[in-house]
């Protein structure tokens, strides 16, 4: 049977830069030991919150080698590794150093377009490339191409190592009909912190979070209450943070948990081009939502000490 290890607060790693544009290590080291104490169950690097398609193939290294370091192997690692074209994506798994990961995340192929059977037969490929852990990555919003239940059971059926998929369809329904027809062992993953709390109640297993980055307690409290079938208190968790969840994606990922982190005193608010950063207006409710939150408060003091 299948074993997914990728399970409850999972974070969706940003790339902290400094002011002159270059990967702050030191933060990014000061951010997974701030999530591991306070929740994250598993980190997840090289994907669209780290802003993976403005780094260099030396920056990817050094991010890997960083987190692989910092995480000591408490915890497992998700890393991304995905593309529109099959046969680099494959080239890159096999040729990567992959000591320290414990599993791959790989996005359905974008602008393309691809069909259903095109979509298998890519994801085919790379789960015969490489032995780890395979989870699939649907977010059609950003690829343009819907990764249907059906080619997803087919894939589960078909490859022991393809485990679990993140859904960021933002379709309930969906995500209904994979965890209905889905295989034994093989997982739903939420891709979407405002939806995950509906997720979780019809099976998902967790979550790749933006919030997280910043949150990580207060998020892997409300997925616990409902592992442990709290859902009024897991519910009240979820509204608290309805605002936030908007006001991190309306100027765009990760500008908006970048925003937030800065907010947080945790790292520069930087991003490379065509990111940019936050609306000032942005920021401003940013600010007011955590002060009503009391967590800015906590971290000034923190700050001052």
């Amino acid at each position: 049977m299948k074993r997914n290890i990728f399970k409850g607060l999972g974070i969706a790693l940003v790339t902290p830069f400094k002011k002159d544009g270059t990967i702050d290590e030191d933060a990014l080291r000061g951010l997974i030991d701030y999530q591991s104490a306070n929740g994250a169950d598993f980190f997840c690097l090289l994907g669209t919150t780290g802003e993976t398609p403005c780094l260099t193939a030396e920056e990817k290294k050094r991010i890997k080698s960083v987190v692989v370091e910092q995480v000591k192997g408490e915890k497992p690692i998700l890393m991304g590794c995905g593309g529109n074209n099959t046969s680099a994506v494959v080239e890159e798994l096999q040729s990567s150093d992959l000591d320290g990961i414990d599993g791959i995340l790989s996005v359905c192929p974008y602008y393309n377009k691809p069909s259903q059977e095109g979509l298998y037969q890519h994801f085919k490929a790379i789960a015969t490339a490489t032995p780890l852990p395979v989870v699939l990555y649907n977010v059609p919003g950003r690829t343009g191409i819907n990764l249907h239940p059906q080619t997803v059971a087919r894939l589960a059926d078909d490859f022991e190592n393809i485990v679990a998929v993140k859904e960021a369809s933002g379709d309930l329904e969906q995500v209904d009909e994979i965890i209905k027809i889905k295989p034994e062992g093989f997982d739903i993953i939420s891709g979407d912190d405002a939806l995950t709390y509906p997720m979780i109640a019809c099976g998902a297993v967790g979550v790749i979070s933006v919030i997280g980055n910043a949150l990580p307690k207060e998020f892997s409290r409300m997925i616990r209450l409902e592992f442990d079938g709290d859902y009024n208190a897991a519910r009240k968790i979820h509204h608290k943070f309805t605002e936030l969840y908007r006001l991190l994606f309306i100027d765009g990922n990760p500008a908006g948990v970048k925003a937030l982190l800065h907010e947080l005193r945790l790292i520069e608010n930087e991003l490379r081009l065509p990111l940019v950063p936050t609306r000032l207006t942005t920021q401003q409710k940013i600010a007011e939502i955590l002060k009503e939150l009391q967590i800015w408060g906590s971290f000034a003091d923190r700050e001052e000490k």
